[in-house]
């Protein structure tokens, strides 16, 4: 089986970390063609940092990083330092990567790729506010043909709002964006709260990943560490959501996922519900489905996977 081309467009973010070492580690199945980096969980110059410094821990200062927005489209940026650290990736101690942040801005490299790689060959996967997805739509509206599939991180139904009563933080970062990217026509498939909050870093689990005795176990154990207070005190959880790697676990495993076909509308007028993700689960209205929206995992069976993977590292 060909590994599947992919950008992986990020903001790290603890759990973005855990999603790129997953896709570095996997080499078979994921042709990692670059990572672009968006503000969101903290400011660009610091996602863009952190992005380089994962790919060292994965010994893998061969994929280029990208910095692209240091903004949403068309408002102000929020960041969630409260949860990530002043870093992004508060817990292990912290290097300054060696390898080099590319110089092409990483929405024109979206761009570029997409027109030089044949029509329907790259998957994007967004996992922080969608703002270059969609300013390299908005500049090279060809595209958006080529785009094979987008698997994103973001939005909730049944779980609500995480930053707001009713949104998801990616979501309500870059509404906008967002209701770019929904209505591309693209097929998409959504990684929402409801999925991600059923992917708890128990102790157990962050454990086995310290137990792995490399490099990238124990970074990701003390990433987690720092990461699950927030949840834990937040939702009275026994670990804290690991959100950003159902995305990448989705494309090596989609067996361990299941969710509907349904429609997904962005509110992007409403002062109460901002950024809400208005999703038809229950097929109420006669709105065309464009999203395949994902509402359970075998969590077993994902952290399996996260844990064997990581240990090739």
């Amino acid at each position: 089986m060909t590994a599947r081309k992919v950008i992986i467009d990020t903001d790290p973010g603890q759990d973005d970390a855990v999603a790129l070492l997953l896709a570095l580690a996997s080499p078979d199945q994921i042709d990692l063609l670059g990572i672009t980096c968006v503000a969101g969980n903290v400011p660009l110059s610091l996602t863009q940092k952190n992005a380089r410094m994962i790919c060292e821990v994965a010994s893998r200062p061969d994929v280029p990083v990208f910095a692209g927005r240091a903004a949403p489209l068309m408002r102000p940026l929020v960041t969630a330092e409260e949860v990530h650290g002043k870093t992004g990736l508060d817990g292990p101690e912290l290097f300054e990567p060696k390898m080099p942040l590319q110089s092409q801005n990483g929405v024109d490299f979206i761009i570029e790729t997409l027109r030089r790689e044949p029509a329907g060959s790259v998957t994007l996967c967004p996992l922080g506010p969608l703002s270059n997805i969609a300013a390299a739509f908005q500049a090279a509206p060809d595209i958006v043909a080529r785009v094979q599939e987008i698997v994103l991180m973001g939005g909730a139904y049944f779980e609500v709002g995480n930053v707001t009563p009713a949104a998801e933080f990616n979501i309500y970062v870059d509404p906008e964006a967002a209701e770019i990217v929904l209505k591309s026509g693209i097929q998409i498939t959504m990684m929402p709260l409801d999925v991600t909050h059923k992917a708890l870093t128990t102790r157990p689990r962050i454990e086995a990943l310290r137990n792995l005795g490399n490099s990238a176990g124990t970074f990701t154990a003390e990433m987690l560490d720092f990461f699950e207070r927030f949840d834990m005190e937040k939702y009275g959880s026994e670990g804290g959501p690991l959100h950003d790697p159902c995305v990448i676990a989705y494309l090596i495993a989609p067996d361990l996922f299941t969710g509907r076909h349904i429609n997904v509308e962005i509110e992007t007028q409403s002062k109460l519900t901002l950024g809400m993700t208005v999703a038809d689960w229950w097929g109420v209205t006669d709105r065309r489905p464009n999203a395949l929206f994902i509402g359970d995992l075998d969590a077993e069976g994902f952290f399996k996977l996260i844990t064997e993977r990581l240990a090739r590292l």
